[in-house]
């Protein structure tokens, strides 16, 4: 069997083993299946997985293992995966010896969202191994002041790119510095996500965390919130002015806030209740209107570029989506079945043109998905400006 047509995607699913994540683990492996390429996916992290049905680490990863056959049997690669428990040591899925072959005829191996670190990983492929970085920003500031863990993390692998699609350019702070860093977009696999625009209910939706910690970071004099808590607060009040309903999947943990959002009319929905269940969080998205969401501060002051991969699963179902603009509409058209907003007037406009012609913007959404997301689109090309295909 020819070792210049395997490629292993390294992924985080057991740690995390959540719809969001299964769903971009799968359109990456669908866009390659497309591409033509043998493709495995291999989980080494070492990591005590999350529970979230105790919303806890624990110690067992038999639900993880049963969430990773899930997603992977809908490919039909149900025979193609392996997962190293990091407590036992003891491997699931492929045996040992058989991720070591793989590993040993690789093309490459995708790290994705750098859920590996080369210096722990069990075997190093033999060909390229391709950090896939899908939460840009943070690496770059640490890179440009010094910080010789990242630095050490990142110099393991002998390739980089970066969702942050307008980093290192003029009207973006952040700059590309140490590696020779390559930009993509997240991909969608559009034939997992039938046309839905019929079965549209009467709510825009959005699935997300409220309020992430920890990652919040000064770079040049300002600071910069790794959360999007921050830019759904001026928001509060939209389901005032429009008749347009609206729906955030997320826990607010602040009751207050909470409230305060209740009492204006949002609906607001159990996270987990959507995306503990990889075909539950696809109807979720499949029934909906539309997305409406904002994106966390870092990603929109420093103009990173970066676009979500919830979004694209949103278009590829043929649904509007109205998001806040993180420079990503230099790169993607907007104002037809894609909005990008700065404002809550502009969010409002976007709502109420969608609405005037709901079908057309629904067929465009699904035209943006195919035409700028494409899974073997973006991930030939991502291939091609790393020099692996």
């Amino acid at each position: 069997m020819s070792t210049h047509n395997v490629i292993i995607v390294l992924g985080l699913l057991g740690q995390f083993p959540l719809a969001g994540i299964a769903w971009q683990l799968i359109h990456h492996l669908a866009g390659l299946q497309r591409l033509g390429f043998e493709v495995y996916y291999v989980e080494d992290t070492g990591t005590a997985p999350y529970d979230p049905r105790v919303k806890s680490l624990v110690y067992d990863c038999t639900y993880s293992l049963q969430v990773i056959a899930d997603a992977l049997r809908r490919l039909g690669l149900e025979d193609a995966w392996a997962y190293r428990d990091g407590r036992t040591g003891q491997w699931h899925g492929l045996s040992q010896n058989r991720v070591q072959d793989l590993f040993a005829r690789a093309l490459c191996a995708i790290n994705l969202c750098g859920a590996s670190n080369p210096a722990t990983l069990t075997f190093r492929p033999t060909g390229k191994l391709l950090y896939l970085e899908t939460d840009p920003v943070l690496n770059q500031v640490r890179l440009d002041q010094g910080d010789t863990v990242t630095l050490q993390f990142l110099a393991g692998h002998d390739a980089h790119v970066t969702y942050g699609e307008n980093l290192g350019e003029a009207d973006c702070p952040i700059p590309l510095s140490h590696f020779a860093w390559q930009k993509t977009r997240p991909p969608v696999a559009v034939e997992l996500w039938p046309f839905c625009s019929g079965q549209a209910s009467s709510r825009f939706t959005t699935v997300t965390t409220w309020h992430n910690r920890g990652k919040d970071l000064c770079f040049r004099g300002e600071t910069y919130y790794w959360s999007k808590h921050l830019n759904f607060l001026p928001l509060a009040d939209l389901p005032r002015r429009t008749s347009q309903e609206l729906e955030l999947a997320t826990e607010v943990d602040e009751e207050a806030v909470r409230s305060e959002f209740q009492r204006n009319g949002w609906v607001l929905t159990d996270p987990l209740t959507v995306s503990r269940d990889i075909g539950v969080y696809h109807e979720y998205i499949c029934t909906s209107r539309g997305e409406f969401t904002a994106s966390k501060d870092v990603v929109v002051r420093t103009r990173s570029g970066w676009f979500s991969d919830r979004s694209v699963c949103y278009l590829a179902a043929g649904k509007p989506v109205v998001t806040q603009d993180t420079g990503f509409s230099k790169f993607i058209p907007t104002g037809h079945g894609l909005f990008a907003f700065s404002t809550p007037e502009e969010a409002l406009a976007a709502l109420e043109t969608i609405n005037r012609d709901y079908c057309a913007h629904a067929r465009a959404a699904r035209e943006i998905a195919q035409e700028y997301f494409d899974a073997a689109k973006v991930l030939a090309k991502m291939l091609r400006d790393v020099g692996i295909a």
